[in-house]
Order: structure tokens, then C-alpha cells, then sequence
């Protein structure tokens, strides 16, 4: 790297940093923003909570210090699921393509595009993808 634009980084790096300074003041700071997606963050993983079979689970944003929720969408397979477990808690599920049944507090609830469940703390579910079209679902719930 030559001299000249080592320097012209450190001056863009201060002016920058003035300006951040400036906007923060006048209390014109914006957040900013993460972009990821699904062919960056996707993994192989067997079902959760021991639900047996296979899916691709995209944990978005899970490196990201500060982050008060989770932010998932998990594929799963033919005959994969998510195994029984008691929730701690609040938990949206919604499935974006596919179909699949979850059975909550001994309630079944077919899962079909367009259904959202709300688990709440205390109660107790499981999913089983169901057909031939991988269950395709968004997960959200709190971190605590």
C-alpha cells in the first residue's frame, strides 16, 4: 500500500468519523443495517429439539451483538420435524411454503402457507413436515 493512500484512508477515516460526531450531536445518527442472505448463512442441520430427519437452517443475524430476538427460516425435509419440547418463551412460527402439522399443548394445527402459531411460555409443541415440498418456515422469539 503506498504512502500517499494510506494517508488518504486515514484522513477519509477522520472526516468520517467528525461527521458521525456532528450527526450525532445535531441527533441525526441512523443505525445502519446487515444484509444476509439465505446461500450465506445456510446449514445442514438434523431436525431440532431431536425431531429427526434433515433440514437447512439460516440463523440470520446470530453473530450480531445486541440482537434482543432471533431471526430463523428453517427447511425441512420429507419426514423431518422438530421435536416435542416445552416453550420458555413467546415463538412465531410461519410457514412460508409447504405443509406440515404442529401439535401444540396435544392440539394438532395444519401448517400451510400463510399460517402463523404463536407459541406461548409454559405451553409445548412439536412440527412434522408432512407431503412431498420441503416445510419451509420463519422462526422468531425473544432472546433472554
Amino acid at each position: 500500500m503506498t504512502r500517499q493512500l494510506v494517508i488518504g484512508l486515514l484522513v477519509g477515516a477522520a472526516i468520517g468519523a467528525a461527521g458521525m460526531r456532528l450527526a450525532a450531536q445535531s441527533g441525526k445518527v441512523k443505525g445502519g443495517f446487515i444484509v444476509q442472505r439465505d446461500a450465506e448463512i445456510a446449514k445442514n442441520e438434523p431436525g431440532t429439539h431431536n425431531g429427526g430427519g434433515q433440514t437447512i437452517g439460516y440463523s440470520f443475524f446470530d453473530k450480531t451483538p445486541g440482537m434482543k430476538f432471533v431471526f430463523r427460516k428453517r427447511a425441512l425435509h420429507p419426514g423431518a420435524g422438530v421435536g416435542h419440547h416445552e416453550q420458555r418463551e413467546d415463538e412465531v412460527y410461519y410457514v412460508l411454503s409447504g405443509k406440515g402439522v404442529m401439535t401444540v399443548d396435544d392440539t394438532p394445527v395444519e401448517m400451510t402457507p400463510g399460517t402463523a402459531v404463536l407459541t406461548r411460555p409454559g405451553s409445548s409443541h412439536s412440527l412434522k413436515q408432512v407431503g412431498a415440498e420441503d416445510l419451509v418456515v420463519l422462526i422468531s422469539y425473544e432472546i433472554k
